[in-house]
């Protein structure tokens, strides 16, 4: 099965580009999605990360509270690396699990973080979703309630737009109308069929 990675920085238009194929039947394998399965109560992620982290990165309901931890993590890297360390292993292999249970010429991995993690060499195809910085930026503030400069800072955590350019196989622009967008996929979607048809 050909597997394409749809990967883009925040604010450039992924879970619009990811419905549109979703839209067309295709299966999305969301690595997002399984990010928060995987932490969910009874699951060996949150049992690792009260383990690295203590208790006091639950709600009282016993859920994870992923402000917390985001606050505990954003300005150590260490702790950072260390929760990457966790999760990285139990999404890579639930994707895995979900891409295996699958009978389809070809499915979309949702990977926002695709080029910082080096997971592009993992897929067949990488599909970016790119629009302006600026673009992102009006997007993010928009979306999330944040200052022009608290979208930058989130936006720098990223690899650089270019960087992901660099690794595309496929570009979709998303400083367009959303019919326009809707257009570019039912393009890629036909090349992925006839791609995954002769291979």
């Amino acid at each position: 099965m050909l597997t394409i990675g749809l990967t883009g920085g925040i604010g450039s238009g992924k879970s619009t580009v990811s419905d549109i194929f979703q839209s067309l039947d295709v299966p999305i394998i969301d690595s997002d999605l399984i990010a928060r399965e995987v932490v969910e109560p009874g699951e060996p992620g949150l049992d690792a990360i009260i383990q690295l982290f203590g208790s006091e990165v639950l709600h009282p309901d016993g859920t994870l509270n992923r402000e917390h931890l985001r606050h505990l993590i954003f300005n150590d890297a260490s702790a950072r690396k260390q929760l990457d360390q966790i999760l990285h292993p139990l999404i890579r292999k639930r994707s895995q699990q979900q891409l295996a249970a699958l009978d389809t010429p070809y499915a979309i991995l949702s990977i926002p973080l695709l080029v910082e993690n080096g997971l592009d060499k993992s897929v067949d195809r990488v599909l970016v979703v790119d629009c302006p910085k600026q673009v992102q930026i009006e997007r993010i503030c928009k979306r999330d309630n944040v200052t022009p400069d608290q979208a930058r800072a989130i936006l720098a955590a990223q690899c650089e737009r270019e960087q992901r350019l660099q690794v595309a196989d496929d570009i979709i622009d998303s400083n367009t109308s959303y019919a326009n967008m809707t257009q570019q996929v039912q393009n890629l979607h036909g090349q992925y069929l006839s791609l995954a048809g002769s291979s």
